[in-house]
Order: structure tokens, then sequence, then C-alpha cells
């Protein structure tokens, strides 16, 4: 029993003993906690007790900002800038070669290839001739034959007319025979009978002489009728060689075969467009210039023809430079590219081998004359009439008038004097007054 007492109370004493060492632990803990705070705040206070006496220092000036710069100097001077335009090459002579003659295709110059060079006076094309040199004999042959007719009709003539002399002679003799007997028969020594004989001997010969001016006549009547008949017959065979010469369609001129739609065998009519042309040495640059830009090159003496340009063609990393001339404007105006076009001729013998029309090349167009005007780099102008000039190591503003643009340059007039140092460097916040130094400095 006392056993069993002892070891109750063992038990006892070990269930309580672990809750009072747990209070114990927060009590700690809460202390802990307690002093922490008081640390921190004593350190906020002094902090901020240090702060708060710190004693002020004194502040410096800022220092000004001085932008290093370029500058060009002002010269006025005659300046004609050149810009840049952009264009196509274009054909100055192109046709369109249309069959004459309706038939077989019998024959193709092994040139008819697009691309391929043709010279002046090469057959193309052949059609089938057959029926046109029998239309060329037949005309022929009805021509000889109404040229026979006049012959036979002028020997005819030629006979009446002799024949004519003759009558007209014998008719002379009876008048004579007759105004004899008249004179005789007014003697007494002549009778009736002998001048009625005398006068019917007269009358027809007279009568045989008119009857043959009468043939005369009526042959040449017939010889005008195959006269005229013979022109019209010599116009069906000059037709009809025509029509045979147009069997052979002929180049008009030294040229590039632009497209060919005919083959061996194929049947032409009449019209068909057969091969198209152009001319090779006959090229044109054609580009558009504004109305302001083509109105100051008019307003120079001579206006814009003559003027040469630059044609530059580029391919791939080369580029050829031909020099053209203007000639002519457009047929109409351009409105819808905003200003007038312009043909400028290219000297045959410059043209290089691979330039062809439709080529996209850019043109150099030199622009009229600015007489005592100023040349600034682009990087000066502000806006759109502003540059800045150096005055005393700081920027003042003057205002100017953009004259024209030649590349990378510009050309104005404006409040510039000679000798001027005006600012050729951007900078993004300018202002009047900037406190600048340039690159010699």
């Amino acid at each position: 029993m006392l056993t069993r007492n002892s070891d109750t109370g063992d038990a006892d004493d070990k269930v309580k003993k672990p809750t009072t060492v747990s209070a114990g632990g927060l009590a700690r803990t809460l202390l802990q906690i307690v002093l922490m705070l008081v640390v921190l705040s004593a350190g906020f206070f002094g902090m901020s007790r240090l702060i708060a006496t710190k004693p002020e220092t004194e502040r410096r000036p800022p220092f000004p900002t001085v932008y290093s710069i370029d500058t060009v100097t002002v010269e006025r001077a005659d300046h004609r800038p050149v810009y840049t335009v952009y264009g196509e090459i274009v054909s100055g002579r192109s046709v369109d070669l249309r069959s004459l003659a309706a038939g077989e295709v019998i024959e193709i110059s092994p040139s008819l290839k697009p691309g391929a060079a043709v010279k002046k006076g090469d057959a193309l094309v052949r059609i089938d001739p057959f029926g046109y040199e029998g239309a060329l004999r037949e005309a022929k042959a009805n021509l000889a034959e109404t040229d026979a007719r006049i012959a036979e009709m002028n020997v005819r003539i030629r006979i009446e007319e002799s024949r004519l002399e003759s009558g007209e002679q014998q008719l002379e003799l009876a008048q004579r025979d007759l105004q004899r007997i008249r004179d005789l028969k007014g003697r007494g020594a002549a009778t009736d009978k002998q001048l009625e004989d005398r006068e019917f001997i007269e009358s027809q010969r007279q009568a045989a002489v008119d009857q043959t001016r009468i043939g005369i006549a009526a042959e040449r009547a017939k010889l005008a009728q195959q006269e005229a008949a013979l022109q019209r017959l010599q116009w069906k065979v000059d037709q009809a060689e025509r029509n045979l010469k147009d069997t052979v369609l002929i180049a008009p001129f030294d040229g590039i075969v632009r497209s060919a739609s005919v083959e061996t065998g194929k049947m032409l009519n009449a019209n068909d467009i057969a091969v198209s042309l152009y001319e090779r040495n006959n090229m044109e640059v054609r580009f558009t210039l504004t109305d302001d830009r083509f109105a100051r090159m008019q307003s120079e003496p001579g206006g814009f023809a003559g003027r040469m340009v630059k044609v530059i063609h580029s391919a791939g990393s080369q580029s050829q430079s031909v020099p053209a001339r203007m000639d002519r404007l457009g047929a109409d105006i351009a409105s819808n590219r905003g200003g007038v076009e312009i043909y400028a001729s290219m000297d045959a013998d410059t043209l290089p081998a691979a330039l062809r029309p439709g080529a996209f090349v850019s043109i150099e167009v030199p622009d009229r004359t600015f007489e005592n005007h100023i040349r600034l780099p682009s990087e000066a102008l502000f806006g759109t009439d502003t540059v800045y000039v150096v005055v005393d190591g700081k920027l003042q503003s003057r205002k100017v008038t953009v004259a024209a643009y030649d590349g990378n340059s510009i050309i104005v007039d404006g409040a510039l004097n000679a000798g001027d140092e005006v600012l050729a460097t951007h900078i993004a916040e300018i202002s009047e007054g900037l406190k600048v130094r340039t690159g010699a400095q």
C-alpha cells in the first residue's frame, strides 16, 4: 500500500512540472521584447536629435552648362543648287508593225525575239506571196492589152490623118477646076454640063474630107477612153506590186524587238499586229518637276529647254551616269503627280547597253542661280526659319528664308552678315543666350 501511494505521488509531480517551466519562458520572452523596444526608441530619439542639431552647410551655386559646338562662317555668293528627282527611261520612237497583207506566214527572221536587235531593212516576216504574184501578173496583162489597143488606135488615126491630107489636096484641086470652069462659062467657053460635073466632083471630095475628119475625131475619143483605162490599169499594177511588197514586213529602223506574235504557219489578217519595236538609239528620260521648281527654272533666260541634266542608272552596286538635255514638256500637266512632266533626250553614243525602257533612274537637275545667298549645312536650321549665331560665347537667333535645298546643305537669305559664325551642331535644348564654345576653343 505504501509503495502504491508513493508511485501515485511521483506521477502527479511529473504531470505538474512541465506547466511551471512554460510560464517562466513566456515571462522571459516578454521581458526581452520590452527591452528591445526601449533600445529602439532610444536610438530613434537620439538620431532625431542629431539630425535636428546638425549644422547647416553652405550651398554652392550651380555650375553653368557650356556646349561644345561647330560653326560655319557666313559667306555670301552666287549658288546654283542641284536637286535629285526620279523618273524612268522611255523610248523616243516606237512602232507596232501591222501586217498589211493577209495570208500564211512562211518565214520569220531568226532575230525576231523579245530583246533582240534588228537592223533597218531587215526582213522580219514573210507571208505567202502566191496570190499577190498572180494578181500582179493579171494587172500587168490587162495593162499591156490596153496599151496595145492604144497603139492600134494611134496607127488608125495616123492613117486617117494621111487620108485626110490626101482628100484635102484633092478637094483643093477640085475647087480650082470648078473655078476655072466657072471662068470659062462666063466667057462662053464651057457648057453647063461641064460646070455641073465639076461642082459634083467638088462636093464629093468635100464630103470625103468631112467624113475623114469625123472618123479621126471618133478615133481620138476612143483613144482618150483607152488612155483613161490605161491609167486605171497602171494603178492596178502599182497596187498589186505594193500588195506583193507588203507580204514582207521590213524593220523601219535600227531597233530592239519588244514583242512578236507570229510563227511560221500562222494566218495573219490585214492590220494584225505582228511585231513591236522601239528605236535603240532614241532614248529619253521622263520625270516630274514640282510647280515651284519648274517656275524657278523657267524664270531664267532661255527657260528650261536645252538645260543639261545628269541621269544616273544603278544596277546593284554599279552606277552609270549619262548626260541628257531637257527637250520638251509632256502633252498634259501631270496633276496626279503634282507637277510638270519633262522629257530629256540622251545622246545615243553615251547610252549604256543595259539601259532599256522602263528602267528607274535618278536625275540630278541644276536649279536656278541664287545670287548673293548663303550656303549652310542643313543642321544649322532650327524649325523652318531660324538659325543661331555665336556672339560673345552666347547664341543669338536670326530669321532666314530657305530658298532651296542642295543635298545636305540649304541656300538661305536673311539677317546674316558676312563673317557671322553660325551654329552647325544640332542641340535639342536650344535657346536664346545659351553659352557655347567652338571646337577650336
